[in-house]
């Protein structure tokens, strides 16, 4: 059983303390049974949580730390408060033991403060990127993403971030089934638009229901492997091209053209996880027509190479229960 321990500090932040507790806790196998061991400890066996509207009672202490598997770092209400020395000492210890090590929002301050995160890119919530880029010079603060993976040490950005970057590590942990599952547990989608790194996914601009445009989005995503212009498109909207690109940019905020481009991508995405095709075929199946317009658009938009992200994804995505 994986281990997951949550370190709830004084002042912790609620939000960023369940979203880690719920998230891995939903992931499944299609059996039935768990994957992870959510422990939340603390250096006291009673924490105030922020804005004292309650106290958390920590059933772990610091020892779980040397436990776990991966370690998440929830914020708490003054990022700037000084980090407990024997709190720094057993992270920096279970980073040399190769555990997995993920911030919160600001819980990138608790990690910075470790020094584990120098030379590194790292993010957190947007209003607090600049004290901890000033704070810790030594790291690359970047605020327009959602979460940064680097390896064995990830950051994410505001606490809603948590949930993304929990489903990222579930993913790559156990793959696309499980971690698809636990994103409709948590009524999230699996991918969200936005400032993204590494293999996060940008998700399509959705519409919304009952838009004029849903069916023509539909049957684009049916047919996005067929090479369309824009005047077949309009002529199935039953519209001039004119009006077809003022109700996109109405209804998605984004062109055909980029709309088309994306659902590919993520059709591109699927065959990759599940097929051994090789990328030529992928290229036609989707749309792209020649396997360099494939791989162009696949990192601009994913930001790796098709090749990289199977590796990291095809593999993991055979679902296999964990050695207990």
């Amino acid at each position: 059983m994986h281990t997951v321990a949550v370190l709830a500090l004084d002042q912790v932040i609620p939000f960023d303390l369940s979203a880690p507790v719920d998230t891995f806790g939903w992931a499944r196998l299609p059996d039935g049974r768990e994957l992870y061991d959510v422990r939340v400890c603390s250096v006291a066996a009673e924490v105030s949580a922020a804005g004292g509207a309650f106290t958390v009672r920590a059933p772990y202490g610091l020892e779980t730390l040397a436990e776990a598997d991966t370690i998440v770092l929830p914020g708490a209400a003054d990022p700037a408060a000084p980090l407990p020395p024997e709190v720094a000492e057993a992270l920096r210890a279970a980073a040399a033991a190769g555990t997995r090590i993920a911030s919160v929002c600001v819980g990138a301050f608790v990690l910075a403060a470790t020094g584990l995160l120098d030379g590194l890119r790292a993010t957190t919530h947007w209003a607090a990127a600049d004290a901890l880029a000033e704070r810790h010079p030594e790291v690359t603060v970047d605020a327009n993403v959602l979460y940064v993976d680097n390896g064995q040490f990830l950051t994410s950005a505001g606490a809603a971030a948590a949930l993304d970057m929990c489903l990222h590590m579930i993913r790559k942990d156990h793959g696309s089934q499980v971690a698809g599952h636990a994103a409709r547990m948590s009524v999230m989608p699996l991918e969200r638009e936005g400032g993204q790194a590494q293999f996060i996914v940008h998700e399509l601009p959705p519409a919304p229901a009952g838009a004029t445009l849903e069916p023509l989005l539909r049957w684009l995503e049916a047919n996005c492997d067929r090479d369309l212009a824009l005047e077949e498109i309009a002529a199935r909207a039953g519209m001039s091209t004119r009006t077809l690109n003022r109700r996109f940019r109405e209804q998605t905020g984004t062109t055909p053209s980029r709309w088309l481009h994306r659902a590919r991508v993520r059709r591109a995405q699927h065959l990759l996880e599940t097929t051994p095709y090789p990328v030529e075929r992928i290229a036609a199946q989707t749309g792209f027509g020649s396997p360099t317009a494939f791989r162009e658009r696949f990192r601009r938009v994913v930001g790796t190479s098709p090749r990289a992200y199977r590796q990291s994804f095809q593999a993991a995505d055979q679902v296999r229960p964990r050695s207990h």
